[in-house]
């Protein structure tokens, strides 16, 4: 791999991870009251659950459609929101928020392991370095609107 590439490389970890001049997921969640995870402010469509959830969902069909072609990714958009406005406990939302960081661990390694640029064969069009953007924007996308959602519940730190 040459110099060039494992820059790259490492700007796309660090966009995958959050942070730099943004909160990170970690940030927007942390600190967060259970009795608000399920909150729908008013006007608005969906708690921070359902956004956490959705977050979850939608990279583990990224992960696992960059890597495996008999993947059948969920019916768009039904199955990629939960119906649900709150988790049904804490061991619910915590394995949500573990397999959000499992899954973009998982992916980090496959974007280390091969040819960043190369069609996925089972794709259309879609690379590595294309899904790599893709989770980061999304994720980027929907941790604004958690922070957006605290803010409204008056539970965001100023």
């Amino acid at each position: 791999m040459d110099n060039q590439h494992k820059i790259l490389i490492n700007e796309l970890i660090k966009l995958l991870e959050g942070g730099g001049a943004h909160a990170t997921l970690k940030d927007a969640l942390s600190g967060l009251p259970p009795e608000l995870r399920g909150v729908k402010p008013a006007n608005l469509p969906y708690s921070i659950w359902q956004l956490a959830e959705h977050i979850r969902i939608a990279q583990w069909d990224m992960l696992q459609f960059s890597k495996d072609g008999s993947h059948p990714s969920p019916k768009w958009p039904d199955d990629y929101w939960p119906k649900a406005s709150a988790p049904v406990d804490n061991a619910a939302w915590n394995k949500t928020i573990e397999q959000i960081n499992d899954d973009r661990n998982e992916f980090i390694t496959l974007l280390k392991s091969g040819d960043i640029y190369q069609n996925i064969p089972h794709g259309d069009g879609q690379s590595i370095l294309r899904e790599a953007l893709q989770i980061a924007d999304h994720n980027a996308y929907h941790t604004a609107e958690i922070i957006l959602l605290r803010r409204l519940l008056g539970a965001w730190k100023a």
